[in-house]
């Protein structure tokens, strides 16, 4: 009798922890492929850092093939689904396509940059949803500097070292915090740029910093931001984006060359594709995660609207820390309805949350306990190294040396600006050539 052939695709927090928990209960059992477009899993929480000279790249990624030894893996992009035929369609790196075959399916493509209708954006600027856009973004701030520092033009030199982040969640204020260390530690200790103050902007349409996070998180993190000199414009956000800068909604045209779009995220196009039932173009299901009418269909994290058992008629919220224990629910589910044990209804329970301020400065309120400063720094980068499912040693060690060392500030001129563009759906794969000229700039 052949071996059920269970297909996951993403590799993200939920599509990780289902294909690790799976090898583990299916021990041989069943065929288990993982279909990701990179052969890594991307630890997102500590991109920030990765921006800012902090890590080195590999350390926020984990290579599948050497944590899940049991699972094949196919290196892809998944490009349409067939319900009726239970086969996936995907195209290799190289362009090549093939086929999966599935008795069981898990959806977890996860998601990609939230675009909105605003004029010159997707042109303009850059998102920060994968590992290219990270080091775009330190070799483009780090150019940036180097080139107002020796700017003749006190005009240009002022919109070079000026720096526009939209959106102040989770990933824009984190990116801002980070942004402003690396920044003043380029100038720290140079003559040549004496008196060269970079400038940070952080803006957001809501009232408040993290405004999904509790009212004490949000007050710890936009004081530390304001003490460091970051411009915090709540109820602000940008009209209009030009290569010379952007036109804020209040009227005021900031000159920059920089404009990061950390406004959220969208779940990845694939969920739509498939013609099934949506909720905010999440793939609706059950609280076992299953797709109704599709029972052979699972789906969690970022792409599906997960009923949320604490709060009657809402759905889980878009996170990491979600995404990641649906991804162990899925794998029992997925086993049990191939006669391992029972499925269960996801259900979770708010340990809190950790933000990274940069330095020894965070936001965090473990099991519900407000803390800040150095208390706060301690928990978020003891949670970041036990959620971390490999390379915490060498994570360690790059604090370690940040901590005693001066910050490294080279472009290593690895990621040109057209190989991220913010419209695309697949932000951890940078485009391989640039667009003709009778083609347009985005995808």
């Amino acid at each position: 009798m052949s071996r059920p052939r269970i297909v996951i695709i993403g590799a993200g927090f939920a599509g990780y922890r289902a294909a690790r928990e799976l090898s583990r209960k299916a021990r041989g059992r069943a065929e288990i492929t993982l279909l990701n477009p990179t052969d890594y899993f991307l630890y997102l929480p500590l991109l920030p850092q990765v921006a800012a000279g902090i890590l080195e790249p590999r350390r926020v990624t984990v290579s599948l093939s050497g944590t899940l030894p049991r699972v094949r893996l196919m290196l892809g992009e998944a490009d349409a689904v067939d319900l009726d035929a239970r086969t996936v369609h995907y195209t290799d790196p190289e362009g090549g396509e093939g086929t999966l075959a599935y008795d069981r399916l898990v959806l977890a493509a996860g998601s990609v940059n939230k675009l909105l209708p605003v004029p010159g954006v997707a042109e303009h600027a850059h998102g920060f949803r994968g590992l290219p856009e990270a080091l775009y973004l330190r070799d483009h701030v780090t150019r940036q500097m180097e080139l107002a520092a020796v700017a003749d033009d006190p005009g240009t030199c002022a919109a070079r070292r000026t720096f526009v982040v939209v959106g102040a969640g989770y990933t824009g204020t984190e990116v801002a915090a980070h942004g402003q260390l690396f920044t003043d530690a380029q100038v720290r200790g140079r003559p040549q740029r004496e008196g060269m103050r970079p400038r940070w902007l952080l803006l957001d349409i809501a009232p408040r910093v993290l405004p999904e996070l509790d009212e004490r998180l949000s007050r710890t993190a936009d004081r530390t931001l304001r003490e460091r000199g970051v411009e915090v414009r709540m109820g602000t956000s940008v009209k209009e984006a030009t290569s010379r800068g952007v036109l804020l909604t209040d009227g005021e045209f900031v000159e920059t060359r920089t404009l990061v779009w950390c406004v959220g995220v969208r779940p990845d196009p694939l969920a739509a594709s498939l013609g099934l039932p949506m909720e905010h173009g999440r793939l609706l299901v059950d609280p076992q995660l299953r797709v109704p009418g599709r029972p052979e269909v699972f789906a969690c994290g970022d792409a599906a609207a997960v009923p949320d058992l604490q709060e009657p008629g809402q759905y889980t919220p878009m996170t990491a820390q979600h995404a990641w224990r649906q991804g162990r629910t899925v794998a029992h589910n997925v086993a049990a309805s191939l006669g391992d044990g029972t499925s269960r209804a996801y259900a979770h329970r708010d340990l809190g949350f950790v933000v990274d301020l940069g330095g020894a400065k965070a936001a965090a309120n473990p099991l519900h306990v407000p803390l800040s400063g150095w208390a706060a720094g301690a928990v978020t980068r003891g949670y970041h190294l036990a959620a971390m499912p490999g390379n915490r040693v060498r994570v360690a060690a790059d604090w370690l040396l940040d901590a005693v060392l001066p910050r490294q500030a080279v472009q290593l001129g690895l990621v040109r600006s057209w190989s991220v563009p913010l419209d695309t759906a697949s932000p951890e794969v940078p485009r391989a050539r640039p667009p003709a000229r009778d083609e347009p700039t985005r995808r």
